[in-house]
């Protein structure tokens, strides 16, 4: 104050200088001062005039703009970093004006630069598979009728002639009277899943193929004599030198050094309670190579117990034993690339995302023009942009749970187990006795089948409380997910054309684990893992 007065007093004026104030109440108060000295006719000054204003709603509302403002720059720069940084291509396809817009890595999804392309609706459609057009053209008519949204996988067809899988989603935005005036979508190259399934159905087929074949032949052992006789169809197996008849001990010897105590004690282990052994082995085959066979015997013994003979069936299983690593290799490429799928969707954000920030940007806009309604507005905004943040974080949480990484499996999985829980609005009751460090991979294959399994309990159980157990016992992890819903018949399950819970079981299978369900209808499912805690280093020994 005493500044004001020296700077009227010299002559000067103050305009709407902005201060606070605080009231005899005790209230802080904004205030904008305008000061003027008055002079008589010779010039001097005898007064001075003012002009107080209490702008504390104005500054209220400004400083409530700027934060909104600052919040939604921040939700469009992580969308634009989320579609940049990913390999997500998106389009904008404004109906009524005919103008185009393709952004993030859609240019590069047909295999072009984006200085060789209109953007135009037909040149999309020229590089679209000819065999997939009316599938796709089909499902994007059925979306604009039922005002829904559509997905679809298709094929499209690069300049260099090779061949590429795509997978869309999109929906068309309406006008007030329901015709339809915007097509909006993105779309995401699946191309190496596609390739990985292709792989994953050809070994299939190969293990049919290996069953039909039906490579084998029987044996009978004498044992009192040691003497092998095998049937003339081991040529098919074994080859022509192959003798009709040798000592049991000449055919141990032609057994894989690795597989040999195997066998060994396969045999020794049979007795008149158990008779009946199977055991699978390699031995070298006509061409060098080794061959896989699976023996199924039984054994004869006399009243006092001494094995007399046995007898049995061989068959080989090289084939498929070569369609399962195949099948095995190929599961995992397929599983990895949906992981790498899951990584990058969860950097995108789901297309509504996108319409509901500039909706928001409108808003705000028009805001400015009428500062009278903020105040009254300014909690709906915010609580919309903070329904937006939460929808994209647990979009993120679902298909790429980083938590995992930076808290720890056990951590990170009640963690996730929380965020369901309030976004279902279900009750999760989590429990854990873990003290072991976890593997990611262990994590991770636990997480996936958590996520299958509750999204199956609130989709199809009808109960809102849910059970999931953790513990350590024994040099294992036990996995226990249960409700007491309706239940489900688990053979027609298994029939049925869905892949949750071959995925459940193929990533308990990649680190070495076990899952038993136990389902029957109106009475619960509850869902049993078991995985070794060693599973890390099988894990790796398998893959290499």
């Amino acid at each position: 104050m005493n500044q004001i007065l020296e700077t009227v007093r010299a002559g000067g004026h103050i305009k709407q200088l902005e201060t606070v104030r605080v009231t005899k109440a005790g209230e802080r108060v904004n205030v904008s001062l305008s000061v003027s000295p008055i002079r008589d006719s010779d010039g001097a000054i005898v007064a001075f005039s003012g002009i107080a204003r209490n702008i504390t709603e104005r500054k209220r509302v400004e400083e409530a703009s700027r934060r909104a403002e600052q919040e939604l720059a921040t939700a469009n720069e992580r969308l634009h970093l989320a579609i940049e940084s990913g390999s997500v291509g998106g389009w904008d396809f404004d109906l009524g004006t005919g103008r185009n817009i393709w952004f993030g890595k859609a240019h590069a999804q047909l295999g072009m630069a984006s200085d060789e392309t209109l953007e135009s609706r037909q040149e999309f459609w020229d590089h679209v598979h000819e065999d997939d057009r009316e599938h796709l053209r089909h499902a994007i008519r059925l979306a604009r009728d039922t005002h829904k949204e559509f997905t679809q996988d298709f094929r499209v067809v690069w300049p260099d002639g090779t061949t590429h899988w795509l997978r869309s989603r999109g929906r068309y935005h309406y006008s007030p009277d329901g015709r339809p005036e915007r097509m909006l979508g993105i779309s995401v190259d699946i191309t190496e899943g596609k390739q990985a399934e292709e792989a994953l159905r050809e070994s299939e087929q190969r293990f049919c193929l290996a069953a039909e074949t039906g490579k084998m032949y029987s044996f009978d052992w004498d044992v009192t004599t040691d003497i092998v006789v095998r049937s003339p169809d081991r040529i098919k197996v074994l080859g022509a030198r192959e003798p009709l008849r040798f000592s049991h001990q000449q055919f141990v010897d032609t057994i894989h050094p690795d597989d040999r105590p195997t066998f060994i004690s396969t045999i020794a282990a049979l007795t008149p309670e158990n008779p009946i052994a199977e055991v699978m082995y390699r031995v070298r085959g006509p061409d060098g190579a080794f061959v896989w066979l699976r023996s199924i015997g039984r054994a004869f013994f006399d009243g006092e117990g001494r094995m007399l003979r046995v007898v049995g069936m061989v068959a080989d299983i090289t084939d498929l034993k070569r369609a399962e690593e195949a099948l095995a290799a190929m599961t995992r490429k397929l599983i990895e690339s949906q992981e790498q799928e899951r990584a990058r969707i969860a950097r995108e954000l789901h297309d509504d995302i996108n319409q509901r920030l500039a909706m928001l940007a409108i808003e705000i806009a028009q805001l400015r023009e009428n500062p009278s309604e903020v105040e009254n507005r300014m909690e709906e905004l915010q609580n919309r942009i903070g329904e937006i943040s939460h929808d994209v974080e647990g979009l993120a949480h679902d298909l790429h749970s980083s938590k995992l990484e930076y808290l720890g499996v056990v951590a990170g999985i009640k963690g996730w187990c929380r965020e369901f829980a309030a976004r279902q609005k279900v009750e999760i009751d989590f429990k854990s006795d873990v003290l072991s460090v976890l593997p990611n991979e262990v994590g991770l294959s636990l997480l996936r089948v958590l996520q299958e399994a509750l999204h199956n309990a609130i989709k199809y159980s009808g109960v809102r409380s849910i059970r999931v157990e953790l513990r350590e016992q024994s040099g294992e992890i036990h996995f226990i997910v249960s409700d007491l819903g309706r239940g489900f018949d688990l053979e027609a399950a298994l029939k049925g054309k869905g892949l949750g819970l071959t995925s459940m079981r193929e990533r308990v299978r990649l680190v070495n684990g076990t899952i038993f369900i136990e389902s029957k209808p109106m009475a619960g499912t509850t869902i049993h893992v078991r995985v070794p805690l060693e599973s890390k280093h099988a894990a790796r020994q398998e893959a290499v």
